[in-house]
């Protein structure tokens, strides 16, 4: 069974990028899709401890990347494909690629931002950084 890693961080890019990899395991069965979202780790410096813990801050950030993922899921099950979830911390586009290479999957879905070539060279964005840090094949749904 294939395995694909979908990136999801409810943008409009995110989601078509969650459909088309949706409308893949329906048309070609046998796929089963990992559906994740990324969040970097808290950065808690000075006086931010006195009013909240790392915990406090952790659980905050993992509750709000749950409800990110939450509508994912609800679709996902509803098309009646086989799919995991989860939530990851760390460098966004590092954390996809070292998660879907120690899953084993076969590729990586993921939205883009739709940035042109130029600002695309200067900014940089997650999926350019994914394509580059990857062996796997990477679909860029804009």
């Amino acid at each position: 069974m294939q395995k694909l890693f979908v990136a999801f961080d409810a943008s409009p890019s995110a989601w078509r990028a969650l459909q088309y990899a949706i409308k893949l395991a329906k048309e070609q069965g046998r796929i089963q899709l990992h559906i994740a979202n990324v969040h970097p780790e808290p950065v808690i410096y000075g006086e931010i401890q006195v009013y909240a813990s790392r915990e406090k801050i952790e659980e905050e950030q993992r509750t709000y990347s749950l409800d990110i993922l939450k509508p994912a899921i609800e679709e996902a099950s509803r098309a009646q494909v086989s799919f995991e979830s989860e939530v990851l911390i760390g460098h966004t586009a590092l954390t996809i690629v070292s998660r879907a290479e120690e899953l084993q999957c076969t590729g990586i879905i993921m939205g883009t931002r739709g940035m042109g070539a130029i600002a695309n060279l200067v900014l940089g964005s997650v999926a350019t950084k994914v394509i580059h840090l990857t062996k796997l094949p990477v679909t860029l749904v804009k």
